[in-house]
């Protein structure tokens, strides 16, 4: 058996070593969840900078293009399985959003309205802790955003959910978080941001830039005096858990619309 002070030094060098690991894993993904303070919030940073990225470049052009810009999982067979696993998942997510319905209640929760002072179809509420979490495991009571809609008196109504996943994950791994029988994941694909003071031209026709411009290459992106980034965040997905039927509980067609066309311009 160890001395004490042997004992102290091997659990050091455990630790250290399994926060490597850890660290090396999240990378390109979410912030690495690490006991020393410096790094996670370091990490913390870059992870929300990334969603941010992510919603902002979901919000332009008023008609959505799949082409070279959304990237989508596989839809697979369905089965009874993966239909009661769907189910259970829309029952946990009804009953956790259900006091989310007051907007009030998601802000006290840490769910911050992204680009409130714009006005938008609808408004993404994102908890970055969540979207941290995310990145570790899957809970369907803890969404990373929260989707409303503005009612007429100027409240806020709840419409729906969206999940995130690591951009490593496989299709085998988002298929154990929600089945791919029921619904298809997403990433958002070879962006080219603009210049800076450039952004409004993401709102003309045929625009350059943003996920629904004519440049889709890094080298194209790079001639027109643009960012490209070739994968924003990594996998995101729709529950609108208020619908009648499943098809549309986990729409294909409303999540590809509202990524697109509801969030407001890129920030520099």
């Amino acid at each position: 058996m160890f001395p004490r002070t042997g004992r102290i030094v091997l659990l050091i060098v455990i630790v250290f070593f399994m926060a490597k690991i850890a660290l090396r894993a999240q990378q390109h993904d979410h912030a690495a969840m690490s006991s020393n303070q410096a790094i996670t919030t370091q990490h913390s940073s870059s992870s929300q900078d990334e969603l941010n990225t992510a919603t902002d470049a979901m919000s332009h052009g008023h008609e959505h293009h799949m082409g070279p810009h959304m990237h989508m999982s596989t839809l697979r067979s369905p089965n009874a399985a993966d239909t009661a696993q769907a189910q259970k998942i829309v029952e946990a997510a009804r009953a956790s959003l259900e006091k989310y319905k007051d907007v009030k209640v998601a802000e006290a929760d840490g769910f911050k309205i992204f680009h409130g002072e714009i006005k938008q179809p609808m408004y993404h509420f994102t908890n970055y802790k969540y979207a941290m979490e995310a990145g570790w495991t899957f809970n369907p009571e803890h969404p990373t955003s929260l989707l409303y809609e503005k009612t007429p008196d100027n409240n806020f109504k709840l419409i729906g959910a969206m999940y995130t996943a690591p951009a490593r994950f496989t299709e085998d791994q988002l298929n154990m978080r929600v089945p791919l029988s029921v619904a298809q994941w997403h990433q958002h694909v070879n962006l080219c941001r603009p210049p800076i003071g450039q952004s409004a031209s993401m709102l003309q026709p045929q625009p350059l830039f943003g996920l629904n411009g004519s440049i889709s290459t890094e080298q194209g992106c790079k001639a027109a005096g643009g960012t490209f980034i070739p994968r924003i965040f990594g996998w995101m997905v729709h529950l609108y858990p208020y619908e009648k039927d499943m098809d549309a509980i986990w729409s294909v067609e409303r999540q590809k619309h509202d990524d697109m066309a509801d969030m407001p311009g890129m920030k520099h």
